[in-house]
C-alpha cells in the first residue's frame, strides 16, 4: 500500500481569546490517498475551516503532526509553507479572489510567476488550463467581463495551472446560482476524473454528495467518515 498524501495525527489548534484558550481541533487523525474525492462538512463552528487552513498549509497546528506527499509541513517555516502551498495545492475560494484589473489569462498565470516559469511556459500553460475549463475564447477577459460561473472557472483553472497534488475547494459555489454550482461541479469531478485529489469545504449536502468520501466534523472534532457509494456524476 502506498504511504497517503496527506497524513495527519493528532492535529490540535487551540487560538488565544482574551485571558482563555479557545480549542478548536481538539486531536484529529486523518489519511487521505492520491486521487481522492473527499468533502470536508460540519456546522458552523466546527473546526471545518480551520483543519481546512491547515490542510492547506495556511495555517499551522498547535501540536500535532501533518505529513503533505512525504514532507513534515507541521514543523515547516513560513517560507517553506508558501513554496508547498504554491507548488503542492491549488485553492478554489468561494469568493474566486481574482485580481480585477488583470485578464483571466494573465490571473490564471499568476502561480506560475511565483514558481519561476518564463513568460512563453506561463502563457503556454495558461492557455491549456483556461481551455480544458471550457474559457478559451474569454482568455483576454476582465473578471467584470466574466459570469460568477466564468469567474469561478478562471479560479479552478489558476489552481490547477502549477499541477498540483491537491485541489482545495473552500464553499466553490457558495456564490452562485443552482444551475451555475452544477457546472461548477461537473468540472470538479472532470478535474478528479483527471487525477487530481480534490478536498471540497462545504456545509451543502447536494454539494458533499459529489464527493466519493464525507467527512464531519463537530465541535472540534471528526464525527463520521463516510463512503459515498451515491455520487452525483
Amino acid at each position: 500500500m502506498a504511504n497517503p498524501l496527506i497524513k495527519i495525527t493528532n492535529i490540535k489548534r487551540d487560538f488565544p481569546l482574551g485571558n482563555e484558550i479557545v480549542y478548536v481541533l481538539k486531536g484529529i487523525d486523518l489519511e487521505i490517498n492520491k486521487g481522492e474525492y473527499v468533502a470536508l462538512m460540519g456546522p458552523s463552528g466546527s473546526g471545518k475551516s480551520t483543519l481546512m487552513n491547515i490542510l492547506g498549509c495556511l495555517d499551522t497546528p498547535t501540536s500535532g503532526t501533518y505529513i503533505l506527499n512525504g514532507k513534515h509541513v507541521s514543523e515547516m517555516q513560513d517560507d517553506e509553507l508558501a513554496g508547498i502551498r504554491n507548488k503542492e495545492i491549488g485553492f478554489v475560494f468561494q469568493t474566486f479572489n481574482l485580481m480585477p484589473r488583470t485578464t483571466a489569462l494573465d490571473n490564471v498565470a499568476l502561480p506560475m510567476v511565483y514558481a519561476g516559469h518564463s513568460k512563453s511556459e506561463r502563457v503556454e500553460r495558461a492557455t491549456e488550463v483556461l481551455t480544458q475549463v471550457g474559457l478559451q475564447d474569454r482568455m483576454d477577459h476582465k473578471p467584470n467581463q466574466l459570469s460568477g460561473g466564468q469567474r469561478q472557472r478562471v479560479a479552478v483553472a489558476r489552481a490547477l495551472v502549477n499541477k498540483p497534488s491537491i485541489i482545495l475547494a473552500d464553499e466553490p459555489t457558495g456564490n452562485l446560482d443552482s444551475k451555475t454550482s452544477v457546472e461548477i461541479m461537473n468540472l470538479f469531478n472532470e478535474i478528479h476524473a483527471n487525477g487530481n485529489t480534490v478536498i471540497l469545504v462545504t456545509h451543502e449536502e447536494d454539494i458533499a454528495a459529489y464527493a466519493h468520501r464525507i467527512i464531519r466534523l463537530r465541535d472540534g472534532i471528526i464525527e463520521s467518515d463516510t463512503r459515498n457509494i451515491h455520487t452525483k456524476e
